[in-house]
Formats: C-alpha cells, sequence, structure tokens
C-alpha cells in the first residue's frame, strides 16, 4: 500500500519517477524507462517542458497535423491542429475544400471585451453601498493606474466598472463587474490583478465610510475573478451559396439543404442532440486551440454556457435557405491570446503561429470560428447523406490495426479489403485472423 509522500515537489525529476514507480508501478517494470523515452533528446527543450506545469515527468504526446484550403475573407489559410480523435483533421479538410469553389469562408469580429467581478457580500441599505461606490469609483481606477499602464498604452486597460445588486438571487450578494479590453493577450493576470486590487482599496476604503459605520454593517469581498463567460468577446464566421451549388455525388442540393436545415433546427430544439452537435463543433475549435497554446478549458467553458444564453441549451450553428441561397454561420465567445504564456515559450505554438502567418488576436478569433464551422459543417453533411460511421470508420480504421501490431503489409492489405467492406473492430480483427492464418 502507498503511504503519503512529504516535500514531493522538491524531489528531482529522476527522485520522482523512482517514487511512482516504487508505489503505484509495482507491476509495469517498464514504467521508468516508458516515461523517460518521451524526454525531449534537447535537455534545453526538455527543460522548457519541464517548467510549464509543477511535479513534471515527462512529455505527453498528441498530434500535430493540418487541414490545407481554408479560404477565409480571400485569403487562403492552412490550419494547424492538435488533437487525438481520428476524423476530426480529415473532417476540416474535406469542409474547406468543399467551401474553396464556393466563395470560401467570411467572419467578422462583433465584439472583443472580456470580463471580470470582484463579488461581495453586504446586508445593510442598498442606497449606503450605491453611494459608496459612486464616491469611491475614481480611486478604485486610480488604484489600478500603475497596473494598466502599458496596456493602455497599447490602446487597451479597464473599460468600466459597475455595481451590480444581484441580492433578489442571492441573499446579500453584490458584485462589481469590470469590463477590459486586453487586446493580444488573452488577459487573465492582468484582469485579476486589476481585479484584486480593486477589491482591496474597495474594502478599505469602506471602513471609514460613514453610513456603513453607522449601522456596522460593512461590505465584505468574497472573491476577485475573471470569467471565462465573454458573450461581448464574439465572432461570426459564415458560408454561404445558391442551393444548386451544394449537389454532390451522395445528394441533389435542393434535397441537400433541405435536410441540413432540418438538422440544425433538431439541434436548436433538442438538447441531447445539442450536446453532441456541439462537441463536434468543439473538436475543430479546441484542436486549433492547443494548437496555438490558448486555453481550451476556458473556451469550452464560455462556449457551452453561450450556447445556453437563453435558458436552454441549443445548437452553436445556425443554417437557412432563403430566396435560393444556403447560408450556415456560427456565433461564438472567444477570448483568446496571441503574446504572453505558451505563445511565446513553446515552440511547436510558435510554429503554428508561423502556419497561420502570425495572426493578431481577432485574426485568431476569425480563424478559430472558421475551424469550428467547418467541423459542423462536415459532420451534418456526413449525417444527412452516407451517415457518420463509414468516413469515421475509415479513419479509425489504422488504430484497430495499430492495436494488434499489425505489419505494414497486412496494413496495406486491410486498406484495400475496407475499402469495399464495412470497418468494424470485429470485421477488423476477423480479417487480421485470416490473413495471419
Amino acid at each position: 500500500m502507498a503511504n503519503p509522500v512529504s516535500g514531493f515537489s522538491k524531489k528531482s525529476k529522476t527522485e520522482k519517477i523512482e517514487w511512482l514507480a516504487a508505489n503505484y508501478l509495482a507491476d509495469r517494470p517498464d514504467a521508468i524507462a516508458l516515461l523517460k523515452s518521451y524526454w525531449n533528446d534537447d535537455p534545453t527543450v526538455q527543460r522548457l517542458h519541464d517548467d510549464f506545469i509543477e511535479n513534471t515527468l515527462s512529455n505527453y504526446y498528441l498530434p500535430f497535423g493540418i487541414a490545407p484550403n481554408f479560404l477565409i475573407n480571400n485569403t487562403l489559410y492552412a490550419l494547424p491542429m492538435v488533437i487525438e480523435e481520428s476524423s476530426v483533421v480529415a473532417a476540416a479538410s474535406n469542409a474547406a475544400k468543399f467551401w474553396l469553389s464556393r466563395g470560401g469562408f467570411t467572419t467578422e469580429v462583433l465584439g472583443t471585451q472580456k470580463n471580470g467581478q470582484v463579488h461581495i457580500n453586504f446586508y445593510g441599505k442598498n442606497d449606503h453601498i450605491v453611494g459608496f461606490f459612486k464616491e469611491i469609483y475614481p480611486k478604485l481606477i486610480a488604484t489600478i493606474e500603475s497596473l494598466q499602464k502599458n496596456m493602455k498604452k497599447r490602446g487597451g486597460g479597464l473599460i468600466d466598472l459597475e455595481l451590480q445588486d444581484h441580492t433578489e438571487t442571492l441573499d446579500g450578494y453584490y458584485q462589481i463587474h469590470a469590463t477590459f479590453e486586453t487586446l493580444d493577450a488573452m488577459g487573465a493576470n492582468f484582469i485579476n490583478s486589476c481585479l484584486e486590487a480593486i477589491a482591496h482599496t474597495f474594502e478599505t476604503e469602506a471602513k471609514d465610510y460613514p453610513s456603513f459605520q453607522q449601522t456596522d454593517l460593512y461590505p465584505e469581498v468574497v472573491l476577485s475573478i475573471l470569467s471565462n463567460y465573454v458573450p461581448e468577446c464574439l465572432v461570426r464566421a459564415q458560408v454561404r451559396c445558391p442551393v444548386e451549388d451544394l449537389s454532390d455525388k451522395h445528394m441533389e442540393g435542393h434535397e441537400f439543404a433541405k435536410k441540413f436545415v432540418r438538422a440544425i433546427a433538431i439541434a436548436n430544439a433538442e438538447k441531447r442532440r445539442a450536446v453532441t452537435h456541439n462537441k463536434g463543433i468543439m473538436n475543430g475549435v479546441d484542436a486549433l486551440i492547443l494548437a496555438t497554446g490558448n486555453d481550451f478549458r476556458a473556451v469550452e467553458a464560455g462556449v457551452h454556457a453561450y450556447a445556453a444564453k437563453d435558458g436552454s441549451y441549443r445548437s452553436l450553428t445556425h443554417a437557412t435557405v432563403k430566396d435560393g441561397t444556403f447560408t450556415f454561420w456560427i456565433e461564438l465567445p472567444l477570448a483568446l491570446g496571441t503574446v504572453g504564456g505558451l505563445t511565446s515559450l513553446h515552440p511547436m505554438v510558435q510554429l503554428a503561429f508561423d502556419i497561420l502567418q502570425k495572426p493578431n488576436a481577432q485574426q485568431l478569433m476569425e480563424i478559430v470560428a472558421v475551424a469550428g464551422l467547418a467541423q459542423n459543417f462536415a459532420a451534418i453533411r456526413s449525417l444527412v447523406t452516407t451517415g457518420i460511421q463509414k468516413g469515421h470508420m475509415k479513419m479509425h480504421l489504422m488504430n484497430i490495426l495499430n492495436q494488434f501490431q499489425a505489419s505494414d503489409s497486412e496494413k496495406q492489405k486491410a486498406i484495400i479489403h475496407f475499402k469495399e467492406h464495412t470497418v468494424s473492430h470485429s470485421a477488423v480483427v476477423a480479417f487480421i485472423d485470416t490473413i495471419r492464418s
């Protein structure tokens, strides 16, 4: 049985690995060698990766792929994508190729504001805290001037502070809602630093405010933190073409458009379908977010909250046919950065930005939204024509073959065989057994 460990963070990487192997991996004699085999051969690069997080033991690889032929606002892009799921990159590439000859993707940034809150308990009279906030407002702004000096030089910084009364939702609950422009930085550290400074000044000054002294009821700061829900940091991506241009070998254009629009309507009406529908969108979004060193957990949380902004969880994409024109679009809240964090540290992230021709934050928002829209188009196109499994299982074939350590010769035979046969795990197993016998 494993025992608690003291001072684990102070151990060397090798000592940590040896402790882990002794306490939890006794039945894995290859564990130490496996962890070390994923170390980078360049010690400088490895030290860089070691410092990204705490208690690092090794590296965990994910495939870095490319989806080419994305025509976005008349500029051709190749999108770097980091993801472990088969068929995602292929689906994005197919959607890009489909729309390349139909005008490509158009995008528009609708807003770039980010936000955070100082969360406050106050059980006194509303007019007391309102009056105090009005009086203290200039000091709250002044208290962060040194923090936002450089950001303001670049054209960003705090936009506004607003005291909000949420006591109908939660007894005694107020918040200072702050909005920011952080330009090419995602801005989490900047926003949180500003909020904590604002909170400190607010609470300190409250001690001397006469109305609070008279009632002995003072506002208390509970916490100060940015929000990953950013509906004012919004981007729209769209494709459109005449309905007849949607025709292909699988289906006539008008029939395809009818089924496609209906599929989107179902995802908008039924949350069980909407969740899977939106997960497919995030396959494309997250893969590009990861490749560019941004925070995909923050993006996921904010996007899914946005999908439920009207009180019911709905589709993130929309489709219409009007006057013979098919239009398909998405609006996503995306707080992204192109400077700071891993964007300036991780060599592969830097390479991803070079592939994208060094976009700024707004351009990256547009590219990411296109990745999500393309992924969704590919998925719905498959669902209403050939079905999702045919293409997905073709891509998954190599994973199954690798599970059985198929040789190159066996892989080639399997690829030829399953061009004409349905791929399933059992069918691949049977085929491998046949050729090996």
